[in-house]
């Protein structure tokens, strides 16, 4: 590279001391940069003024000494001048006589980087031209020939004008180019429209943050280049007009995608607004994160005023239960009397489910998102809801086809069945048909809709359904089952909608966000070490494991596995967090690690509130019992 650069240098300086014009180069600190030849010899400059670096004051002090300015009294006055002169640069053409009695014409222009580039030419041969058209042309006026000389003159600075003038449209055009590569890379659409509402500048980014509208849109109305979304944006682009800064969100319905979009009244001051600067964005994901975040602070709000309640209320009922209990077992008491108690008793049981569903919306609840089959899960959801339906009750499941999803399964399934078990109180008595229908919308949500063909939502269920003890069952209903749901998806970044079905009956939207499993190969089975006191257990998992293609050995304690922990081949150790009495399954895999082994792996049926189970969590994958195969399979896989 170092021998291309000089070659290169080497070729610049022989082109330019072939041209007949003398030029230099200074950089924004005064400082040669370029000479050719004919700048040295032209004003016979010593070789050290002419060397890349040498100082324009010092130079100019040189010809100044030497008289290349004529007589002059205060030497260091005048290089003053003419290096202020030079700090302020601007563009110029002039023509001076040199002390040597020969003219030249001096053009300067600035560089884009700072300093500039100076031509001088030597006119002595035009200057001389113009005296003797003078000297021999007496019949001439003097106002002609006046005329011709400044005529010659203006040309002259017209041409270094031009010059000027075409660097500086260079310079632009490159400007311009690299503003329109560096809006084109945002992921974002800016554009500008002007008073008419017509585009007069887009980075052709429009067709990325709303799918289907088109690329190239300059020239084309709002109305025509929005199409549908127009009718949402039009009247703030008129609300711009007239002179309000405005930033919005809205959902684009084509794709499902949150958009935020900003606009700007394109005005100087007080002047006239010339049109709407536009930015316009996918916040999809960050309004998924929001809602998430903010369902998780109402939900601790929820969790610090209910817990004091909760436990004294829970008190309360225990006392209730405990003396209506005592009661309940005197064989004395007349029929209304045992009744009235009995009915005391259910009430309070009743009020014990509400305490448990409260702590359950209330209390913390971990979004377990894992690789899910959803044709698989829809297929298990039938399973478990079919029994549940009487026989004049139908339940139809469609899907798309879709790859593996990052969701949490349980908590879909129990947000379906939740619905499916509404929907069947809804039909009841006449019947009906429940549809249950998976799609993909686009690349931004997974929608999930559960319908019936019964009489559909009443305007004050769609208004308040979702609100925590809201029910049209009357005394048979909590309140709280659409609530759960909407705490869930909402938890999970998505949203959940109600309405009703213009053929009759209602129609429950949840929208996740889709996320695709990432493709990964799946780990080579080997040798496995299963640690399990509990004899079924280990049974059940090891045919499992065996299913998966390892090879099993098996341990029922914490100093039994270690003796096998040097066996060749071992490639995966799963253990149980309990083991009996002794080091725990979490001692152990801290041993395996120490060792080198990479795949470690626990399994428990500790709840995940237990400081034990928090406590492997923190530090290896940890698989609650029970599980299934397939459960099993997505944990392995799992990268470490």
């Amino acid at each position: 590279m170092a021998v291309q650069d000089n070659t290169y240098i080497k070729l610049t300086a022989a082109g330019l001391n072939m041209i007949q014009q003398a030029l230099s180069i200074f950089d924004s600190d005064l400082r040669l940069s370029v000479s050719n030849r004919r700048y040295q010899t032209m004003f016979d400059l010593p070789d050290w003024l002419v060397t890349p670096g040498a100082a324009f004051e010092d130079t100019i002090r040189y010809l100044v000494a030497r008289g290349e300015y004529g007589t002059v009294e205060e030497i260091e006055e005048a290089v003053r001048i003419r290096v202020e002169a030079a700090r302020a640069f601007v563009p110029h053409y002039m023509e001076r006589e040199r002390a040597n009695g020969r003219w030249i014409s001096v053009e300067g222009a600035p560089l884009p980087q700072g300093g500039w580039v100076t031509v001088y030419t030597d006119i002595t041969e035009v200057k001389l031209q113009e005296r003797l058209l003078q000297a021999h042309s007496e019949e001439l006026s003097s106002e002609v020939l006046a005329h011709a000389e400044r005529l010659a003159q203006t040309n002259r600075a017209l041409a270094a004008s031009n010059a000027a003038l075409e660097q500086a449209k260079r310079e632009l055009t490159e400007m311009e180019a690299r503003t329109r590569l560096t809006t084109e890379m945002m992921p974002a659409h800016i554009a500008h429209i002007d008073r008419t509402q017509r585009y007069t500048f887009s980075n052709r980014r429009l067709s990325s943050v709303f799918p289907g509208l088109p690329q190239n849109i300059v020239g084309l109305s709002a109305q025509d280049a929005l199409g549908p979304v127009y009718a949402k944006i039009g009247p703030w682009l008129d609300r711009v007009l007239a002179g309000e800064n405005m930033v919005q969100e809205f959902t684009h319905d084509a794709s499902g995608r949150r958009i935020r979009l900003a606009l700007t009244p394109d005005q100087i001051g007080d002047g006239p607004i010339n049109g709407i600067y536009v930015m316009s964005m996918d916040v999809t994901e960050e309004a998924q994160a929001r809602a998430a975040l903010a369902q998780t602070r109402k939900r601790e709000l929820a969790a610090q005023l209910s817990s004091g309640l909760a436990h004294d209320f829970g008190n309360l009922l225990t006392i209730i239960l405990g003396l209506q209990g005592q009661l309940a077992r005197r064989t004395d008491l007349p029929e209304p009397v045992q009744q009235a108690i009995q009915s005391t008793i259910a009430a309070a049981r009743r009020g014990g489910v509400l305490l448990e569903r409260i702590a359950t919306m209330s209390g913390a609840r971990e979004i377990r998102a894992q690789p899910t089959d959803l044709a698989a899960l829809l297929d298990d959801l039938q399973l478990m809801a079919r029994p549940t339906l009487p026989a004049e009750i139908s339940l139809d499941v469609r899907r798309d086809d879709m790859p593996l999803m990052m969701l949490d399964p349980g908590m879909v399934q129990d947000c379906l069945l939740n619905l499916i078990l509404n929907a069947r109180d809804a039909l009841a008595p006449v019947g009906g048909r429940i549809t249950v229908a998976a799609r993909r919308l686009g690349e931004t949500w997974l929608e999930l809709t559960v319908s019936d063909t019964g009489a559909g939502f009443s305007q004050d269920a769609l208004t308040h359904a979702m609100d925590p003890f809201f029910t049209t069952k009357g005394s048979a209903g909590t309140g709280l089952g659409l609530a759960m749901v909407y705490d869930q998806i909402t938890l999970s970044g998505g949203t959940m909608r109600l309405g009703n079905v213009a053929a009759g009956g209602a129609e429950v939207t949840l929208r996740l966000p889709f996320k695709p499993a990432p493709l990964r190969a799946s780990p080579a089975a080997g040798l496995a070490l299963l640690v399990e006191d509990t004899d079924t257990i280990r049974e059940t998992v090891r045919e499992m494991l065996r299913d998966l293609g390892h090879t099993v050995i098996e341990a029922t304690s914490h100093d039994e596995a270690l003796a096998l922990l040097d066996l060749p081949e071992l490639g995966l150790v799963i253990s149980d967090i309990n083991l009996g009495q002794g080091a725990s399954g979490l001692d152990l895999l801290r041993i395996c690690q120490t060792r080198g082994l990479q795949r470690l792996h626990l399994m428990t049926a500790l709840p995940a509130g237990d400081a034990l189970h928090a406590a492997a969590r923190a530090e290896f994958p940890v698989l609650s019992k029970p599980f299934t195969l397939h459960d099993l399979r997505i944990a392995l896989e799992a990268p470490a």
